[in-house]
């Protein structure tokens, strides 16, 4: 692992009174559900990552509006960091496209915004937060 964080950007799509969510397939978080994102490519801003990485991973299809907040992913097994991400949580306007998973994830679907900031999801830590602050900025 290196010294520094990796670099990802996440997916915040609201439609309505949902979230678009996707159940991921590897670590960290492997079994949970999260916002779609991934990787920020070298030279790739944070806005264009989050929107690839929806339509990689759901075949979704939107818009980046603007940065909602960034959130620090430190997963540690004892003293020792086994995941270090920071992630950019980008707000962005659907435009098309029903969910579909593809890449790394196991399903991917709107669910109600009451239930994941209600805690009734088995969601990655402040994806809540996060859908929350989306739905206050809307």
């Amino acid at each position: 692992m290196s010294n520094h964080p990796k670099l990802a950007a996440l997916a915040v799509v609201i439609r309505k009174d949902q979230a678009l969510l996707v159940k991921r397939v590897n670590e960290p978080d492997a079994g949970l559900w999260g916002l779609p994102g991934g990787h920020i490519d070298r030279g790739e801003t944070a806005l264009d990552a989050a929107v690839r990485e929806l339509k990689e991973e759901t075949c979704v299809v939107a818009r980046p509006v603007r940065y909602l907040t960034n959130v620090d992913l430190i997963v540690c097994d004892g003293e020792k960091v086994q995941h270090h991400f920071l992630l950019a949580a980008v707000l962005c306007e659907f435009l098309s496209g029903e969910p579909r998973p593809r890449d790394d994830v196991s399903y991917a679907k709107w669910w109600p915004i009451v239930d994941v900031i209600g805690g009734k999801i088995a969601c990655s830590e402040q994806v809540d937060q996060v859908v929350d602050l989306a739905r206050q900025g809307l």
